[in-house]
């Protein structure tokens, strides 16, 4: 899917959709996170303003290479990262990055919002 817009010279920019990192709302995720954290009794709960630093991080890094990656990869992986209704972008990054170890620049310094990142 592309959209084009025409600049004030009249000339088109096309942009590929596609090729553009998704777009997530982690301010949601990250505010869910903390909260559900502190409901279940976790001892030293991540703060807010980390997860979301964690998350932004992740998507410059995304934003780098998301259009490197094939179509059914970033199709797998924004569904995966998505799955139950709210998304993180750690795990997206983590998992474009598991789709091609000669891409990997390793993302666990970042736990964000990530629904992994307690399993260590």
């Amino acid at each position: 899917m592309s959209i084009v817009l025409f600049s004030q010279f009249g000339s088109p920019l096309v942009t590929q959709v596609a090729d553009r990192t998704p777009v997530i709302n982690v301010e949601k995720t990250c505010k869910d996170s903390v909260a559900a954290e502190k409901e279940v009794g976790i001892s030293v709960v991540q703060p807010f303003d980390d997860c979301m630093r964690d998350e932004n991080e992740a998507k410059q890094r995304l934003d780098a290479v998301w259009s490197t990656y094939s179509d059914p990869v970033r199709d797998h992986c924004e569904k995966e990262a998505t799955l139950l209704g709210e998304g993180s972008y750690v795990d997206l990054l983590t998992c474009v990055q598991m789709s091609d170890p000669a891409k990997l620049t390793p993302a666990r310094d970042l736990r964000g919002a990530s629904k992994n990142r307690n399993k260590t």
